[in-house]
């Protein structure tokens, strides 16, 4: 098989790669808004044509869909996990900088610890206790008293690494019982049958330009179908720990993007903020997993 013989190395490059397209994502949203579209149309579009993408790669690979409690988890990941979270993040740029944007998403790894210790019963332990210290206390210096966008466009940033978070608890269970692209082709048909419908309801906004339309093709070829289809192909080679500390290239990626093309460079507070969460996320990643207290819930 083609990943038995895949070096660790490539494995890295395609995580990185697959980094630097999903930080692209928040360039791509921006170009399209510019040409006149809605974050309601782009996300219809981002995951229309993903999902058909998507369902071409199963084909080839002659791939099972879930069935079952699977199809329903992952139809309600798609359409309320992944829906909101994807709302949450896209209306966000359009009230605050895509870089403070990116850097207020990659709460998520700290929001996942707490999450786990509240309801899976996972002590902290000393490192993941300091990272998650350390990724608040970095949010509010990202922020500062003078921030880069809207106080509602930094709540739906905030907001979508909270639904991330569920979405991730909630996708590591379902995924384990069914095949990781399939499995992402239903969680994308689902968002876009849900901004499909609320598209129908409002009226849709497509891109006036054909640079809209290019724009509105990254955001769904380049930041959902390469970047999701890389990182799944890399995670099975590197492993996710590897692959977790990997993926803080999307954020830098945004970041830097943001600062050439559309001149929106961070505060030097907003910098050093944002070097505290990605330094906890990469903290958490590589954090021994904490044994559960006796007794908790488990799943």
């Amino acid at each position: 098989m083609l990943l038995s013989g895949m070096s660790s190395a490539a494995g890295n490059l395609l995580v990185i790669v697959s980094s630097v397209a999903f930080g692209g994502m928040a360039l791509f949203a921006r170009a399209a808004y510019q040409a006149g579209t809605s974050p309601i149309t782009l996300l219809f579009l981002r995951f229309g044509i993903a999902a058909v993408c998507m369902g071409v790669v199963v084909v080839v690979r002659r791939e099972r869909l879930p069935r079952g409690r699977t199809l329903l988890g992952l139809l309600m990941m798609g359409g309320l996990g992944y829906a909101g979270q994807s709302f949450s993040f896209f209306t966000a740029l359009t009230m605050a900088n895509a870089g403070l944007v990116a850097l207020l998403l990659y709460l998520y790894p700290a929001i996942v610890a707490i999450l786990s210790a509240i309801f899976l019963g996972e002590r902290l332990g000393r490192w993941r206790s300091l990272a998650v210290v350390l990724a608040f206390f970095g949010t509010a210096l990202t922020v500062g008293p003078a921030p880069q966008g809207s106080p509602l466009g930094i709540f739906l940033g905030i907001a979508a690494a909270f639904i991330y978070s569920g979405y991730i608890m909630a996708g590591t269970h379902l995924l384990r019982s069914s095949s990781p692209i399939s499995g992402a082709m239903v969680i994308m048909a689902a968002a876009a049958t849900v901004f499909g419908v609320v598209n129908i309801l409002q009226g849709p906004s497509f891109p006036g330009t054909a640079a809209g339309w290019w724009a509105a093709m990254g955001v769904a070829v380049v930041s959902t179908v390469i970047a999701v289809t890389l990182f799944l192909v890399g995670i099975t080679v590197i492993g996710p720990t590897r692959a977790s500390v990997l993926s803080t290239f999307e954020p830098v990626t945004t970041v830097i993007l943001a600062a050439l093309l559309l001149s929106e460079p961070l505060g030097l507070a907003s910098i050093i903020g944002g070097a505290c969460i990605l330094t906890a996320a990469m903290i958490l990643s590589r954090a021994p997993r904490a044994p559960r207290v006796a007794g908790a819930a488990g799943q």
